[in-house]
């Protein structure tokens, strides 16, 4: 797990897609944090990410760096906890102009079942599961 998280900082952007209905919904994202062993990421409530995750959590993120790119699929499964709102914003300070951890509105997932694929042109792509 810490090599995807490693990753996905280095890459600092990755794409995050989710489904509603039968549409994919792809979209960038910069939020990744490690807390109590588990990665997690960071939305609103009031965003349309919020709601496609309420209805389907199956997503993927999407990132290139290097010369190498990682897919990770996964569930995304909410943590209603202030403790996990605080962690990420404490981790992106940046964030604390538009979220704070008692707005009702800062949410945060954390990824389950997840399957990370990491690839290159130059070598066998390296599978982690977590």
């Amino acid at each position: 797990m810490k090599r995807v998280l490693d990753f996905l900082k280095k890459a600092e952007v990755y794409y995050l897609a989710t489904v509603e209905g039968d549409q994919p919904r792809v979209r960038p994202f910069g939020t990744i944090n490690e807390f109590e062993g588990k990665l997690y990421i960071q939305t609103g409530k009031v965003k349309p990410t919020s709601k496609q995750l309420a209805a389907n959590p199956k997503a993927e993120i999407c990132a290139f760096t290097e010369g190498a790119w990682i897919r990770v699929a996964c569930e995304l499964v909410e943590d209603d906890r202030f403790e996990a709102r605080r962690s990420m914003l404490d981790a992106y300070p940046n964030l604390r102009g538009m979220y704070d951890e008692n707005d009702g509105n800062t949410q945060v997932f954390y990824m389950q079942n997840a399957t990370a694929t990491i690839s290159s042109f130059g070598g066998a792509p390296i599978v982690i599961k977590f």
